[in-house]
């Protein structure tokens, strides 16, 4: 097969993967019209149409289906081949992806990995934030972090941090309006802000632990947010309560920005743990990150 057609159709496969021309585009380092002359020419090739598309959408036709069902596990022999050669380097390289959460990200991977960055430059790491449970064989990622109950069974997990202290927390502005709780029955009577999880479309219920009593709270209140950071902003702006990790709060509870509240029901969330499929080839760099961030108490 001449070296254009087998570059054709790694473009086909990453416009029918994405059935999106713009993320397939940024995938591929090329314009959308560059993308869309290719699959032209292919189809004309062929003679087959192998992608409908109108304004809004894009779709695999059955001959489309049909292709990418044979094309996918080749070239993720070929893309796992080329990855296997930097086992010959002298230098680690390449690029390492993760999809995590914002709290990890900021407070475990970011430090740890900009240590990696200054020893190994040749290592690139790309950390996409996603509340969801991303699907990392099917989204092409190398790992995923995430706490440690919500990691699958037939996935290899290491811890990459403690445990997670969490707090209820609100600004002096809200008590002035609104009576501290004392105790989670009386969080029906409070404003609260909720984390959004876009996986389930849910919100998140509290996890709240008092001895052997353990309660997932339901929350209402006058904010839907889905990145930690608003939440606090919104908490210190005195909006209403926040459930969020402890350390995301430490200097604005010693500042008395915020106050802490029902500290007996607030018990430590599980550690976050870096997972990755148990037959993926691993690469010199990706050793590195995992060494990187392996929680060492």
């Amino acid at each position: 097969m001449q070296r254009e057609a087998m570059a054709d159709l790694a473009v086909f496969a990453a416009v029918a993967e994405e059935l999106n021309f713009t993320r397939a585009a940024a995938r591929l380092g090329l314009s959308q019209s560059a993308l869309s002359q290719i699959i032209k020419r292919l189809e004309a090739r062929l003679g087959v149409r192998l992608l409908a598309r109108t304004t809004r959408s894009v779709a695999t036709t059955d001959a489309g289906d049909r292709l990418l069902q044979s094309l996918s596990p080749l070239l993720k022999g070929i893309e796992q081949s080329v990855a296997d050669l930097s086992d010959f380097r002298d230098k680690p390289a390449g690029t390492v992806r993760i999809t995590t959460v914002e709290h990890a990200a900021k407070t475990i991977l970011l430090p740890r990995l900009a240590r990696l960055a200054s020893a190994y430059p040749d290592i690139t790491v790309e950390l996409n934030v996603d509340y969801g449970l991303a699907d990392i064989v099917t989204d092409r990622f190398d790992a995923g972090v995430r706490l440690g109950e919500q990691v699958a069974k037939d996935m290899i997990a290491v811890p990459i941090g403690p445990r997670n202290p969490m707090a209820i927390v609100g600004s002096p502005a809200y008590f002035e309006h609104h009576a501290v709780p004392a105790g989670v029955e009386d969080l029906v009577k409070q404003r609260c802000i909720n984390l959004r999880l876009p996986t389930s479309d849910s919100l998140y219920a509290w996890q709240l632990v008092e001895e052997q009593r353990e309660v997932r709270a339901r929350v209402e209140g006058p904010f839907i947010l889905n990145t930690l950071e608003l939440i606090v902003d919104a908490a210190l702006a005195g909006a209403g309560l926040a459930y969020v990790p402890l350390d995301q709060v430490s200097p604005h509870l010693e500042a008395g920005r915020l106050h802490q509240v029902l500290q007996a029901w607030t018990s430590d969330l599980p550690a976050y743990h870096l997972y990755y499929p148990s037959r993926r080839h691993v690469t010199p760099a990706f050793r590195l990150v995992v060494d990187a961030l392996r929680f060492r108490a």
